[in-house]
This record gives structure tokens, sequence and C-alpha cells, in this order.
């Protein structure tokens, strides 16, 4: 086979530079031309047309691939909208109502004419097997060349992400398989040619995304057998044994077990093979964010300005000094600055490969985006695990800066309110930049260069209205087109509007539109001139619209969020996803939604404004209103719901949720359902304080916030939960309702213990457990005992903490909750050794393991484990508390649990100081206190520092172990811990010592 591209079928057209990514989100273009793809749906639409290039696709083929069964009863009708779209998008210059040359109809289907060779999928297929035939032939470093150049293809973690459909399922899932099989094939090829170092960081990554699959495993360990670590190759054939065993009942292969003899053996044959010329494998890093918004089809106009700030953005006007380019593009709503900016974004892809990150910082709104929870995401974009991110502002503005130094990335912020919410949000490194928007021209950071939009002109007004509806009809009566221009106050946002209905309306003459508009503004009299332009253009779209348009128009804009996904979307419509897409991007033609990424929308928030004020007036307006709140919220807490199912299986809280009057999303896979919680985080806030505000709805917001926090990651948005948590107490004091009121003060409770605040925090568990009690709620009763019982045991209570971890654990039997009841038996066992009861403490942990092992959650073995090391060391059984330690310390690296794993080293350190290893000792602690010290958990830190002060000045260092010793005294004393009178004494002893 040769590397050209395959020869055109009989009666193919040429590409005309057409080309379509499918690996990732389905993405096309023409030359230069970005085309817009459309709904989710009409991408798989799409889809299947790319899959059968050149070839007819019958309607019904067409149905079966894009909706699942049953399909809607107007789905064929659908189809020709879609088809009728994609023929626009596809020759956009094609004169009105005459027939395509591309997108062809063929009996009641379609025929796509354009090459398999336009899409990359059928030049990673290509590649592939050429890369198969040059390890046939011997030829690794081709082979290894072809396979770099497939990877490479990829732009996305899934093929055709976010399309819709069962075509599109099974050619992800087809795609997927290749995808993986070539990685290991990469492999292959890299230990041929002796790069087996190299290899070593994409297997562990490769091994770690799939840990049963037996290929990498071996691969892994060769590679690091002949990187002379024996032993870790040893180590991965144990661990791999071990998960078979546990996750299938199985043994390995025989392929895995003879590899693991042959190291065991050192059979020569496994030996290095001589290393050639370098030869670069792909890193196992995160994918560059891009974040940006897609480009605006029928952007006009600007092309001075927009050349000025991509120009500035590219090249600082003083670029010997090496500072960052910052732009500001200000002016008034709708006169174009998003779409300015984002069209400006996306012609510097190339000049920033390290990405582009994109915020809406809601500055004209009553609520701007604080810049914490902007930070948050944007790190989390960046690579850094949630439970990784720092609770302070200023420090995650630090670890933004300290990750973005030496990259070269475009940070547009959307829609600023003011400097300072900007200010954290600016990188320091020179290689980044920065274009923020805003209304108001006080936001200009130090640097920055100001740009100011005004209004189009005459001519550019008119280029925009001629792309919408053809230039000729511009033509037939130039003078109304430019009143037409000149009425809607030449603003970009006002004309898309105008153009909409003159598309939607072909016999309707400029002349006329303008009677209208006239109407409208004599209508809205009594609004500001300002406002006046475009307020008359929402009205003349408004006022067009159908009852049920109209009807979604004013209920999606209810929604605090920044934007809905389709599903939310649908449940605040009260309709199904089809029915919902449909009136959505009807809305979208209209000019009165925009679609903000694939089966996403989101309002301008001048339009969102309007819609509100368009509400039905008096109590049924505020009934509609406040019934699509509760059915979002619905929507939601089912969605929580069957996440935490997969997060926490078994968990007795699931069963004691209000009943949800939706199904909610389903998620394949436990990975699955912690990127929906991170994706929509912004999204359930909004919706749970919005439900707050509504009686009716107090009680379903405050079972999602219970459930949604103990689903949450790290500190990260501790602060917007601390928030929530205030305002649910205070909903549900309203309501008076008692079940409502002890999970808010059970909530409440529980974030101030994690924050270490424990006053506060006994004073709303015993609070929350007296009322769940007066409600018969048996869950909340069992989660405020527990977590009130470790806290007794944490401030040196061990009484009061057998009394309610024994009160919890009997109400385990009620919840049905294996998991909780194993957690509570090892907090319990902690308490019985407090109060001098080795014997029963060690007969209750042996119990808390075994109901561990053989039904609970991972997570569950893995915290018991933690407490098994914590008891078997003080009663003498080091060794097996540090083999215990251990395995837990395995497992929360595996569910990146940050916390935890700290808290596992410093116990690790202590039980290496008892065994005489200060040097592990040390090394244990320190990384236990960088985690801790990352995470802000004080207590952890206290811990670390006095296994640090007590093994520096056994290894001859005392002076660094005082100052150890008294940042654990300082520690305990603020957070009023027993250990305090401990470390005391041994400061006291350690002084005397060096005295």
């Amino acid at each position: 086979m040769t590397d050209s591209h395959e020869p055109l079928h009989a009666g193919e057209v040429a590409d005309d530079g057409f080309r379509f990514r499918l690996l990732g989100p389905l993405e096309g273009r023409q030359a230069e031309r970005r085309l817009a793809l459309g709904s989710p749906q009409q991408q798989a639409v799409l889809a299947v047309l790319l899959h059968r290039a050149d070839a007819p696709v019958p309607a019904r083929d067409l149905v079966a691939a894009v909706w699942d069964e049953p399909a809607p009863a107007r789905a064929v009708a659908v189809l020709r909208q879609y088809a009728f779209r994609l023929r626009a998008m596809l020759e956009p210059d094609r004169p009105p109502r005459t027939a395509g040359t591309l997108l062809i109809s063929v009996g009641d289907g379609y025929r796509l004419r354009l090459p398999p060779s336009t899409q990359d999928r059928h030049d990673f297929e290509r590649e592939l097997r050429l890369a198969a035939g040059a390890r046939r032939d011997g030829e690794p470093q081709q082979a290894h060349a072809r396979l770099t150049r497939a990877l490479g293809l990829w732009h996305g973690g899934q093929a055709l992400s976010g399309v819709p459909g069962p075509h599109a399922r099974r050619e992800r899932d087809r795609l997927a398989v290749l995808r993986l099989t070539a990685r290991e094939d990469l492999v292959d090829s890299a230990l041929e040619l002796g790069r087996h170092a190299e290899v070593v960081g994409e297997l562990a990554a490769l091994l770690a995304e799939h840990p049963l699959r037996e290929r990498p495993a071996a691969q892994l360990m060769l590679a690091q057998y002949r990187c002379g670590r024996q032993a870790e190759a040893l180590a991965v054939f144990a661990d791999t044994r071990r998960r078979l065993a546990r996750e299938l009942g199985v043994e390995p292969g025989e392929e895995l077990r003879r590899l693991q003899a042959r190291i065991l053996a050192a059979d020569p044959a496994l030996a290095r093979p001589a290393a050639p010329a370098a030869i670069t494998v792909r890193p196992a890093a995160p994918p560059a964010p891009q974040q940006l918004p897609p480009d605006v089809p029928d952007f006009s106009g600007r092309v001075e300005l927009l050349q000025q700030v991509v120009g500035a953005l590219e090249r600082p006007e003083r670029p010997e000094r090496a500072a960052m380019a910052i732009c500001v593009l200000s002016g008034i709503g709708g006169v174009g600055k998003t779409a300015l900016a984002v069209r400006a974004g996306h012609l510097l892809r190339a000049r920033f490969p390290d990405g582009r990150l994109y915020a809406d910082l809601r500055g004209a709104g009553p609520a701007p985006t604080a810049a914490g929870t902007v930070l948050a995401h944007f790190l989390q974009a960046l690579g850094t695990p949630p439970e990784s991110i720092p609770e302070d502002e200023e420090q995650r503005a630090v670890h933004y800066r300290t990750l973005l130094a030496d990259r070269r990335v475009l940070v547009v912020l959307d829609n600023a309110h003011d400097t300072e919410q900007v200010r954290l949000l600016l990188p320091g490194g020179p290689g980044c930049a920065v274009l923020v928007t805003t209304r108001s021209r006080t936001v200009l950071p130090p640097g920055a260069r100001q740009f100011e939009l005004e209004p189009l002109s005459t001519p550019e007004s008119l280029e925009l209205l001629g792309a919408a509806v053809g230039p000729e009809r511009i033509e037939q009566d130039r003078a109304a087109a430019q009143e037409l221009a000149v009425v809607c106050g030449q603003l970009p946002l006002a004309l898309r509007i105008v153009a909409a209905r003159l598309t939607a309306r072909p016999a309707l003459s400029l002349a006329a539109l303008l009677t209208r508009l006239a109407d409208a503004r004599r209508r809205l009299d009594e609004l500001r001139a300002g406002e006046l332009a475009v307020s008359a253009t929402f009205e003349l779209g408004y006022t067009a619209l159908a009852a049920g348009q109209a009807r979604a128009f004013r209920l999606l804009a209810v929604p605090d969020a920044p934007d809905l996904p389709l599903d939310a979307a649908a449940a605040v419509l009260d309709a199904d996803p089809d029915r919902a897409e449909s009136v959505a991007e009807e809305l979208v033609d209209a000019g009165l939604l925009e679609a903000h990424g694939r089966a996403r929308y989101r309002f301008h928030d001048l339009l969102k404004l309007y819609a509100r004020r368009r509400t039905a007036p008096g109590e049924a307006g505020e009934t509609q209103e406040a019934e699509a709140v509760a059915r979002l919220a619905h929507h939601l807490l089912a969605t929580v719901r069957n996440a935490s199912r997969l997060l926490e299986p078994g968990h007795g809280l699931h069963a004691s949720l209000r009943a949800a009057d939706a199904p909610g999303l389903p998620f394949a896979d436990r990975d699955g359902a912690r990127q929906w919680l991170r994706t929509e985080h912004a999204l359930i806030a909004a919706t749970t304080e919005q439900a707050l505000a509504r009686p009716a709805a107090v009680p379903v917001a405050v079972d999602l916030l219970l459930l949604w926090f103990g689903l949450s990651e790290g500190p990260a948005h501790r602060r917007e939960f601390r928030r929530l948590v205030e305002l649910a107490v205070a909903a549900a004091e309203r309501t008076g309702t008692p079940g409502s009121q002890a999970r808010a003060r059970y909530v409440s409770g529980a974030l101030h213990y994690m924050t270490d605040a424990y006053p506060p925090a006994e004073e709303e568990l015993r609070l929350g457990l007296a009322l769940a009690e007066q409600a018969g709620d048996t869950v909340c009763r069992q989660l405020a005992a527990t977590t009130l019982g470790i806290l007794h045991y944490a401030t040196g209570r061990p009484a009061g903490a057998l009394r309610l971890l024994r009160q919890a654990e009997e109400l385990c039997e009620h919840t049905g909750d294996p998991g909780s009841r194993s957690r509570i038996l090892a907090a319990l066992a902690r308490v019985q050794l407090a109060l001098e009861q080795p014997v029963e403490a060690a007969a209750t942990i042996d119990e808390a393991v075994r109901l561990a092992r053989i039904g609970s959650h991972p997570g569950d073995l893995s915290k018991v484990l933690y407490q098994y090391g914590c008891i078997l060391r003080p009663t003498g059984r080091t060794a097996l508390a540090v083999s215990g330690l251990r395995e837990a310390l395995g497992h929360f690296r595996e569910q990146q649990q940050r916390d935890w794993q700290a808290l596992c080293l410093v116990r690790l350190a202590e039980c290496r100081l008892d065994q005489g290893d200060q040097q592990d000792a040390v090394a244990c602690a320190e990384q236990s206190l960088e985690l801790a010290v990352e995470l802000g958990k004080a207590y952890c830190q206290g811990l670390a520092h006095r296994v640090l002060g007590q093994a520096l000045a056994a290894l001859g260092r005392p002076t660094e172990g005082l100052g150890h010793l008294r940042e654990a005294l300082a520690v305990f004393r603020r957070l009023g811990v027993p250990e305090a009178a401990a470390v005391a004494a041994l400061l006291q002893q350690a002084e005397s010592r060096t005295a």
C-alpha cells in the first residue's frame, strides 16, 4: 500500500478544501472557513453521512443511526430540516431553492459527495495499516513513526465527543479500541528500539487507565526490568494479579505468568536491545484546554480593529520588556465584544499552543462570578486534581501563575465587572496573553491596552444583514436597509435578531419590517435611549414566536446558571430531550438564544433580562418560574443520586432522599459520574440557591446539597458550600420542616469539622442530631452521631465518643449501609484503644476490616485500613500496621484522595520512627507535610511536624527538630486537641537536652 490518498470513486467530487475532524469533538473546515455544524443531533446526522461517504443512506438507516428506539414520530421531518441546514453550511454561496452538489437527495435519503480522505478518521486508520505492514516487514522505526503520526491526529479523549445516537456510540467504541491497541503497539515498537526508559511513564499512565488489561502490564514489567528495576517489575505483576482476582476472580494469563518467571530467573533473553537514535514517545500529559466558545459564523466588519487586537496579543508594543500582553475590549451591551474576542481567540490558536482558557465573569449581572471560582475551574482544566486545589483564593492564584509561567496560553475573560475581579486571573508568564471584555471603561489592569468598540458602521451593518438574508435582498431596498440598521442602533445583537426575522419570512419586505419595528419602539417608549435599539428588536423577535416558543424563551431564562446543557433545558421545559432540542434550536435560529458548545445553550445577558421581564404577570408567572426551578432541582437531585450510586454504592442516604420527579441522567462508569459533577458544578450551585429561595422546593434543595456535599472533592469549593449551607439553614428554619432543618444543620457541622473549626462544628452537629431524632430521620441521625463521635474523640473525650459511635452503629442496622458500619467500627476501635481496651479494639478493627473486604466500596476499605494501621501500631504490631497503611495508601492514590494520602504518610512515618528508620520517617513525614500544607489540613500538619521533630533530633539535628516540635505545639493548641499536651512534654525534654 502506498502513502498517497486513495483515488476518488467514480462520480465523486473533489474535496474542495473540506476537512473533518472526528477523533475528538466533531469539527469541520473548508480552507480557512470554520463550519458551524449545528446542534448535536444535526452533527449525528452528519457523522453518519461522513461514515458512508459518497454512498446513499436511506432515511430509515439515518433514523436508526441517530435516534434510540423508539424514534420520535416526526424523525423524518426533522431529518429534512437538518439536511437543509447542512446544505446551507456546506455550500453557503448556493442560490436559495437550488439543489446542492455536495449533499444530494437519493430517494427518501441522502448522499454526501465528499471523499473519505477529507476525514482524520481515514488518515488514522490508514496510518495504522501502514504501521502494521512496517512491523510485519521488521521495520520498527517506520512502525513507530507511523503510529506516532496516527495517535497525533487525536484532539480529544473520545471520538465524536458529544455526538448522540447509536451510530456515534458504536463508532466511539470501535475507534477507542483501535486507539488503545495503537498505543500498545507504539510501546512495543519503542521497546524493540531500545527506548524502554522513555516509555515507563506512558505505560504507568496506560495501566492506570486500564488496570485489568494484561498487555500494558507485561510491557511495563519488561520496561522496568530493562531499566534495572526488577523489584518494581515484580510489584506490577503482584498488583495486576490482585486486581484481576478482586475484580474478575481470575489469575493472570500465561504470557504474564511466564514473563514473571523469566524476570525471577534473570533470563538473559530479556536483555535490553541496542538503543538507536532518540525517538519521541507521547507523554501522558493532559490535553491543552480549548475552552473558547464556537466562532460566530456570520462575523462581519471590524477588520481593522480585529487586526489591531490580534497584533497586540501576538506582539506586545514593547517586546523588549518581555511583558505579558493584555487587551481590554469595552463597549455597551450588544455591541459585539464577545464575538470579536472569540474570533480573535480562534485566529490566535497557533500562537498559543498550550491552550485557550475562557470564563464568563457575568460582570453585568447582579452576582458576578468570584475570581476564586474561576481559578478553580481553570486549575482543573490545566490538569490540577480538584482535591489539590487550595481553598485560599490567593494561593489558587499563585498555583495558577506557577502552572502558566512557562506556557503559552491565551486567557479570555468575558464580561468583567471590575479590575479587582480580573486581577487574580492574570497569569504572570510573558508567553501568555489576556483578552478582557467589559461594559465599563474603568476595567483596566496595569499594562493593558484598551480598545473601545463603537456600533458598526452603516456598510458593516449592511454586510452583516446581507450575510444572513442575501446581498440581493439588501440591494432591492438599500434605503430601507440603511434605515433598519440605524433603528437597530447598528448593534450586532439587534441586527442578528432582525436578520433572523427576515430569514424566517422571505416574503417580508424591509420596509414592512421597519414599520413593525417602529410599533415595537412605541410600545417600549418608557425605556432609555440606550436600551431602546436592542429592546425594540427583542420585542420584534419575541412577538413573532409561536406560543410554545415564547414559553420556552421565558422559562429557559429562569435558571441563574451561566448556561444549560440539553438535559437541564429539557427539565426546565418539562419536555423530552428531542423536543427541547428542537425548540431551543428554533430560538437559536431566531437569534434569541446562543448555542454554547455542544448540546449547551445560553442567553446574552440582555436577552435573559428581557425574557425575565416578559414572564407572565402576577401569581401565574411566579408559579411558572417556581415550577421550572423545582423541575430542574428534581432532575439534578436524581442525576446526583445516580452519580452517588456509582461513587458510593450502598450508601443508606440514597433511599432516604426525597422522591425525585425525574429519572436523571445515567452514567456508564465512575469516571463519567465524576466528570459530570465537575462540569455541572455551577449549574448545581445556582439551582440549589434558587430552589432554597422558594419554600416548596426547600426540601429537595436541602437533599441535593446534602448528597452533593458528600461527593465534593477537596477544598476547591468550600467557600461556595459555606454560603449555600448558610442559605439552607435559614431556608429550612423559615419552612419549619424538622427533617430539612436536621439535614441542613448536619451539613453545616460537617463542613465546620472538615475545616478544623471544632466548637461551631459540635454546636451544629448536636442541633442536627436533636432535630433528626424529632423528625425520625434515621440516616441523618446516623451521619450526625458518627461525625459528632469522631469529633469527641479528636478533642480528647473518648467516653462521649464511645456512646455516640455505638448509637451510630445501631442505626446502621436500620439503614442497611455496610460501608458506613465498617467505617464506624474502625472509629470505634480507635476510641476503645484510647479507653485502654486493647483486646476489644483489636476485635472491633478486625470485624471492620472483614466487613470492608467482603462488601464495601474500595473507598470504605481504604479508610478502614488506615484506622487498622493506627490501632495496630500502639499495640506493638508495627509491621502489620505498616502493611495495612501501605495498602491503604495505594488505594488512596488510585482514588486520588490526597488528604487521606497525607494522613497515611504521616502514620507510616510514625511506624518507621518506631522501627528505628529515622531517614524513612523523615521522608514520609515531609511528603505528608507538603500535601497537608497544600490542602490546608491543619491537624495533619501538626502530626507531620511532631514526627519530623522527633526523627530529626534522633538523626543529630536537634535545632531543626525543635523548630518542628514548636510548630506542632502551635497547631495542636490552636485546634484545642489533646495531642498538645504530649507535644509540650516532648518539647520540654528536647529543650532540656539542648540547653
